[in-house]
């Protein structure tokens, strides 16, 4: 796996988003409750304050909670609840050391299909069904990792041109475009729940 993303909108981190597939899970792991650019930077900021230049799994589900939950809560924090995140982070790699001998890579490299897959990242601790949906088309749209019935499987996340969500950005006109799409969707919704209310 070595392909440039463009999630963080920042080089570095970008470049160990694409090569690493533990960085790319983290990442998506983090994406709640903060802006997106802020969630994939979080890899980047663990491995540098880990002082390496990847994540390990092995090494972050072995660390000391505590002292993993003040990594990330040194400033600037790696997310808005960064004691809470260290905790899911560190959950996310027991599960992958424990399953997949702590190589992330192994969730989709013998996938059979897309079905399987789903099935494989909602298992993640943290990863329902709509990250797991997201993630599984980042996958197949940016990280060429298709397996039979992929698109059907990320759905409408998996649809082409669709600008949805993180699977959809490759730099800051495509970003620009599922911004505008969220807007919307939020907008939808607080409209659904007002027209509820009276």
């Amino acid at each position: 796996m070595d392909v440039t993303l463009h999630l963080a909108q920042d080089p570095e981190a970008d470049a160990l988003l694409g090569r690493s597939p533990l960085a790319a899970l983290t990442g998506m792991l983090l994406d709640q409750q903060i802006p997106m650019e802020w969630a994939f930077k979080g890899p980047w900021t663990i491995a540098q304050r880990l002082g390496a230049g990847d994540l390990d799994a092995h090494e972050i589900a072995a660390y000391d909670p505590e002292a993993f939950a003040a990594l990330l809560s040194e400033k600037p924090a790696v997310h808005r609840y960064p004691g809470s995140m260290a905790g899911r982070v560190q959950q996310l790699c027991r599960y992958l050391v424990e399953h997949y001998d702590g190589d992330a890579e192994a969730l989709w490299r013998d996938a059979g299909s897309g079905r399987e897959l789903l099935k494989r990242l909602q298992e993640l601790p943290g990863f329902g069904k709509q990250k797991a949906q997201i993630f599984l088309a980042l996958l197949g749209k940016q990280l060429g990792v298709r397996p039979q019935g992929w698109r059907e499987a990320a759905g409408p996340y998996g649809e082409t041109e669709a600008f949805r969500s993180v699977a959809d950005i490759t730099g800051p006109e495509s970003l620009a475009k599922v911004r505008a799409h969220k807007q919307e969707m939020k907008a939808a919704a607080k409209a659904a729940q007002a027209a509820k209310t009276t």
